[in-house]
């Protein structure tokens, strides 16, 4: 079906056009992102699907919209999750290797939330290696424990946009309320110290192993600086 593209502005059209026939020339390239939550990948990670023109695959997202979309692996996660079992790592693999099918993952994907154990890790590897492929980079973004604690326990949110304020690094213009709409912020409720400190706890014993299973193609990334000089160092590791 025609898309009507009368309403878009040329210059836009033609930056888009300009920059798929860059996407032409990039390597392929499959990436790990692995950092504990409040670590900064969410940021990150547009630039570098951007840049690179890979696609973006959250196992969360991915879920969901399986489910949603009523896919054979969709019903097969929506039975395990009804029952209240967990969601098997061969269903999990199994949407990736759907979705790294589509056009939009032709040059390649960043994958956010998995690999979490070496056993996922090994599923995944066996998946790629049947198409002959394998895992390019694992960006490990390391920042103190502490420092994470801060960022998310100063953290709110307007909760029908997802925009994210913090007290401290990132306040709204008056306190309390979205800059754009006026309406209120929220505290999330797991954007405290005692859950964040036994998420953390359980990130870094499941990962460990993950990060060193990879460890060739590990790159050990200081998150705790500025975001442009977090993106430059993923630039060069990606390089």
């Amino acid at each position: 079906m025609p898309v009507d593209l009368s309403e878009v502005a040329t210059e836009d059209l033609m930056k888009e056009i300009s920059h798929r026939l860059d996407c032409l020339k990039k390597p392929e390239k499959r990436v790990i992102l692995i950092g504990p939550p409040g670590c900064g990948k969410g940021t990150q990670s547009p630039r570098i699907k951007y840049e690179h023109c890979l696609c973006h695959l959250a196992t969360g997202d991915m879920l969901r919209a399986a489910v949603a979309a009523k896919t054979p692996l969709g019903l097969e996660a929506k039975k395990a999750m009804e029952s209240g079992a967990l969601v098997s790592d061969d269903i999990v693999v199994g949407l990736i290797e759907e979705a790294t099918q589509q056009p939009e993952c032709a040059k390649g994907f960043i994958l956010d939330g998995f690999p979490r154990t070496v056993v996922q890790a090994k599923k995944l590897d066996e998946m790629l290696a049947k198409r002959g492929q394998s895992i390019d980079k694992v960006l490990n973004f390391m920042v103190p424990d502490q420092l994470l604690v801060e960022r998310v326990t100063g953290r709110w949110v307007h909760p029908a946009s997802g925009r994210s304020y913090h007290e401290k690094f990132a306040p709204p213009k008056v306190a309390g309320v979205d800059d754009l709409t006026g309406e209120p912020l929220i505290k999330r409720k797991d954007d405290n110290a005692d859950t964040l400190k036994a998420r953390l706890g359980a990130f870094h014993s499941q990962t460990t192993p993950v990060i060193e299973h990879y460890a060739a193609k590990v790159v050990a990334l200081k998150a705790d600086r500025p975001q442009d000089e977090v993106a430059a160092s993923i630039a060069s590791a990606m390089a």
